[in-house]
């Protein structure tokens, strides 16, 4: 990969309920130019809130304005409150070798401190992966494998259990409905579901 390329720090504070049960972490936001908010999972092709409207609300369209292609962030962070799910990623600072959003070309500039995240939300006794880059951003520092997808390994260093989850991109290969049946199972093991 090109050493010249500009880094990008992440544009977003983590967000952390204080009840939450879960951290889910992507690897790191799509370019600016792919969000339809100001907040995680930004592109609305991607299939995350869309996933999570037809576990909770047999909705697909629930977190999605009415008549546009636009999120509703207000109801979204009421209910990642609600819930207790707090979301950040597994990077602070990248490099994109192709200027896109693909995992295959980001470079990990800065790892994010997921123990001083998890110092945040005591409750916390689980991690959620979006990917394979990001499971293995997260694992790299305790020599633990990347688990299979719908797997999980436990860190003992941190007192939680990993969960690697299919990606929510569009470009991941397998259906909405398979997808959601992925992190139905997860939201039942963490007891938010």
């Amino acid at each position: 990969m090109n050493n010249s390329l500009e880094i990008e720090r992440h544009p977003w504070e983590p967000f952390l309920p204080k009840n939450a049960k879960i951290l889910i972490l992507g690897s790191f936001p799509p370019p600016r130019a792919r969000w339809s908010m100001d907040f995680y999972y930004p592109n609305i092709t991607n299939d995350f809130w869309k996933m999570i409207g037809l576990i909770f609300f047999n909705d697909d369209k629930h977190f999605i304005i009415k008549g546009s292609k636009q999120f509703d962030l207000s109801t979204i962070k009421h209910f990642l409150e609600d819930k207790g799910i707090a979301l950040y990623d597994a990077a602070t600072a990248i490099q994109r070798g192709k200027g896109n959003a693909s995992d295959l070309h980001l470079k990990i500039i800065e790892a994010t401190d997921i123990p001083a995240l998890l110092a945040k939300i005591p409750q916390c006794r689980t991690i959620a992966v979006t990917g394979e880059k990001s499971a293995q951003t997260v694992l790299a520092p305790y020599d633990i494998a990347t688990p299979a997808i719908g797997n999980s390994v436990e860190i003992p260093q941190m007192g939680v259990r990993l969960f690697r989850m299919p990606s929510t991109s569009r470009a991941y290969p397998i259906a909405l409905d398979k997808k959601a049946a992925y992190y139905r199972e997860l939201f039942k093991e963490a007891e938010i579901f």
